[in-house]
């Protein structure tokens, strides 16, 4: 769908916390299509909780693609939204669902998404407990988290035993719930897809910085162009109808002994290192896919 001047005049909003690259190139592909953006930042905004529909959607528009940074600042605002009855992109239930580690590998596997094996651990004898079954080395995440940060490789007893007790005296809640995963024999690499609706529009590969192991264009890792393989695009599409649809970037591992697992799925999409490997216009995707929104 393109929106021209023939058909209704359509505005969306935009709800962040910063204006990334991701956002800039939102901002243009709406208005290379003549699409009015509401621009919200949500840092500066307080909302009324008895407030009506009419209220709402006047400060943050309808239908409203939600790009906040924070995970928690952004799920509880669309929760808000969302029960006055504004439509949200994506929605409080898969932005639950995908930014919880822990939530987004019970509902792909629930599914018959493969995954790694991951086990859950709620003191350091817990985690001592998973690491027999899953061996060393493995790898511990935070349930809640991006970039990479606050994970860690599990090499053996003693550095397992160093991490969980600096965990243990950090006030957070959320870093006493050990998320612990089977180390992944595979490629120094991941694959990041991005599916828009029941579209997979892009892929790429992401290859870790050379003095760490983690992928994240964020930290440094470097994107190059990945084929849409029929297994690759059945995997990923299976992946983001499990979690409820939308815009997504579904994250695979490809094992040596499993094929394709999927390790994460992102429900705030920076692809940044994706469109550089692409003629693919992904900022355009997105855009129409919120504004079609207002059609269906």
């Amino acid at each position: 769908m393109r929106i021209g001047e023939s058909e209704m005049t359509i505005e969306i909003g935009l709800v962040y916390d910063r204006i990334r690259w991701e956002e800039k190139q939102l901002l243009k592909a709406a208005q290379d299509r003549e699409i009015k953006v509401k621009m919200v930042d949500s840092r500066k905004e307080s909302v009324n909780l008895l407030s009506n529909y009419e209220e709402i959607s006047e400060t943050f528009g309808d239908p409203v693609l939600q790009r906040c940074i924070s995970y928690f600042r952004g799920l509880h605002l669309t929760a808000i939204l969302e029960s006055k009855g504004v439509r949200v992109v994506n929605s409080f239930d898969v932005s639950l669902k995908c930014g919880n580690k822990l939530f987004t590998t019970l509902t792909l596997s629930k599914a018959g998404v493969p995954v790694p094996e991951t086990m859950a651990a709620f003191t350091m004898d817990g985690v001592f407990k998973a690491l027999n079954d899953l061996g060393y080395p493995a790898v511990l995440k935070p349930v809640v988290g991006s970039w990479g940060r606050l994970m860690a490789i599990l090499k053996d007893k003693e550095t397992t035993q160093a991490i969980i007790e600096l965990r243990e005296k950090i006030n957070n809640a959320l870093l006493q719930i050990y998320y612990v995963q089977k180390w992944v024999d595979r490629p120094p690499r991941d694959i990041r897809v991005v599916v828009v609706g029941d579209e997979v529009v892009a892929a790429s590969y992401r290859y870790s910085p050379v003095d760490d192991w983690r992928t994240n264009v964020a930290r440094g890792g470097k994107s190059e162009a990945c084929p849409i393989t029929p297994e690759l695009e059945e995997v990923a599409l299976k992946a983001a109808e499990a979690v409820g649809g939308g815009v997504l970037a579904v994250d695979c591992m490809e094992s040596r002994e499993k094929g394709l697992l999927v390790h994460e799925v992102n429900n705030t999409v920076e692809f940044r290192g994706l469109a550089s490997t692409t003629n693919v216009d992904i900022a355009g995707k997105i855009i129409e896919y919120v504004a079609g929104v207002v059609k269906r």
